[in-house]
């Protein structure tokens, strides 16, 4: 099967990359490289089946010609990270919708199975845990760019089932809850590399907020399989889907979890929103998934747990 990864170069698109080519696939990937870098996939330059294009999803005319050679698209490119969302919304906006737009127009030109990658954002600020797909979204005001990246999917998410409904054009859409694992950096906000960072080098491990935000983490080899399963199951198509971990955790339970495991000296201090970000930045107070309705369809059950994801990514950083 030939396949498309768009942000294919990026943290999740690398791992699913490697994934599909395990499979035996003909793997095409897409990245212009903005989040992603190629060393997250050099390992996989050598490989005959492994192709590579350095470009931006926007560029139509290497689009068609992608779209048209494969099978089914995963499309993973999208401007990611709250540091990257606050500081460059133009980027963040046309990025996600005007890039889904191009992938949805040329995989319905082409008759191309397309699976979303979407995001737990798209609840928003909602506290009725946990989360369902068919849950009310509860936003912040359109003064505040935090919820410009919620937005941006959620038109994405209603772009695709449009298709689906209007023209019959093969969508799956998963909604992604904190994956980690190696790879991925704190460049762009991503709170599990940046405190084994932070406790490795021996400098303040850096709770935005008063910490009490629950998360919970998922490791990228659960996500990968889950989505894998999803993008080959007809049951699927036109719906949409949670994939994560459900068991909760406070940032600061993290960062103290983070320092216990390094064995670090680092002092655990707390930064107020308006300085990690901007003033009058609003933040999601719990993001916790169901999963009954992968594991229904597709028996999906995460097989790592936080020590496991934890002890991974700090032997990566080590």
């Amino acid at each position: 099967m030939n396949v498309l990864i768009t942000g294919g170069a990026g943290f999740i698109g690398s791992h699913l990359a490697e994934a599909l080519l395990k499979k035996g696939d003909d793997v095409y990937v897409i990245d212009n490289l903005s989040t992603g870098t190629i060393k997250n996939v050099e390992h996989l330059l050598s490989n005959k089946k492994f192709h590579i294009a350095i470009e931006t999803i926007l560029n139509e005319t290497v689009m068609d010609r992608l779209v048209s050679e494969c099978d089914i698209i995963y499309h993973l490119a999208a401007a990611v990270g709250v540091d990257l969302i606050i500081s460059k919304p133009v980027e963040v906006i046309q990025t996600n919708i005007l890039g889904t737009d191009i992938v949805l127009k040329l995989a319905n030109r082409y008759i191309k199975k397309v699976v979303i990658i979407s995001t737990s954002e798209i609840y928003g600020k909602s506290n009725k845990v946990p989360f369902k797909e068919n849950d009310d979204r509860v936003l912040g005001p359109t003064t505040k760019n935090r919820w410009s990246y919620s937005s941006s999917k959620a038109i994405d998410e209603f772009l695709s089932l449009a298709y689906y409904k209007e023209k019959a054009l093969k969508v799956v859409i998963i909604r992604l809850f904190n994956t980690v694992g190696p790879r991925q950096t704190g460049r762009y906000g991503m709170v599990i590399p940046r405190f084994v960072n932070q406790a490795l080098k021996g400098e303040p491990i850096s709770v935005y907020g008063s910490g009490s935000q629950v998360r919970c983490f998922c490791y990228v080899a659960d996500v990968i399989n889950g989505i894998v399963s999803l993008a080959n199951e007809n049951k699927a198509i036109g719906e949409i889907f949670n994939l994560g971990n459900d068991s909760p955790i406070t940032i600061l339970e993290l960062a103290q979890k983070v320092k216990e495991k390094t064995n670090s000296q680092s002092n655990i201090i707390f930064v107020p929103y308006k300085e990690a970000y901007e003033e009058g930045f609003e933040d999601m107070a719990i993001r916790v998934p169901d999963l009954t309705k992968a594991k229904k369809l597709i028996g999906y059950s995460p097989r790592y747990d936080l020590d496991n994801i934890l002890d991974n990514v700090i032997e990566y950083f080590s």
